[in-house]
């Protein structure tokens, strides 16, 4: 600063040191263009760069997820053990001679359905009963199937079968 290559100001306690631009040579209007047009051609240069780049970054990452030729065919590999092995126990659920009878079914069917008739039946009963007593008792719903010791349906997520 006292030599005059550099300048110092004094902001309150502080001071900044910068270069005296009074020293450096002056550019003349057609320097001063003909930068301004190598930045334009340069800017224009790292554009198509950069697009590049972003390109060959894409294909290298499309490149990266795909299976390689090995890890391909031992892939294939895999997947025909896995179709014999179905393919093996489809062949003995076919052969198998413990099969169902239409009439063992029609039985099972009638059976089960009569059953969810009865349920739906004993249930409407025990809740018209239960709402019954529940009009004139002073706590609630809730409260009287704890004292009493009820465990409904829903207590346990159980649900009619359609």
């Amino acid at each position: 600063a006292q030599q005059g290559r550099i300048r110092e100001k004094t902001y309150g306690k502080q001071k900044i040191y910068f270069a005296d631009q009074e020293q450096l040579p002056a550019a003349s209007d057609a320097e001063l263009h003909g930068l301004d047009g190598q930045i334009a051609e340069l800017s224009a240069k790292v554009q198509l760069l950069q697009q590049s780049c972003r390109q060959m970054e894409a294909e290298l990452k499309e490149l990266n997820s795909s299976m390689t030729t090995a890890e391909m065919t031992g892939e294939i590999r895999e997947l025909r053990k896995d179709c014999a092995g179905y393919k093996e126990k489809l062949e003995r659920m076919k052969s198998a001679t413990n099969h169902v009878s239409p009439e063992e079914k029609e039985k099972v069917c009638s059976e089960q359905k009569l059953f969810c008739k009865e349920w739906r039946r004993r249930k409407r009963m025990a809740t018209e009963l239960l709402d019954a007593i529940l009009e004139g008792y002073p706590k609630s719903k809730k409260q009287f199937f704890e004292e009493v010791g009820i465990e409904t349906d829903e207590d346990h997520n159980v649900t009619l079968p359609a």
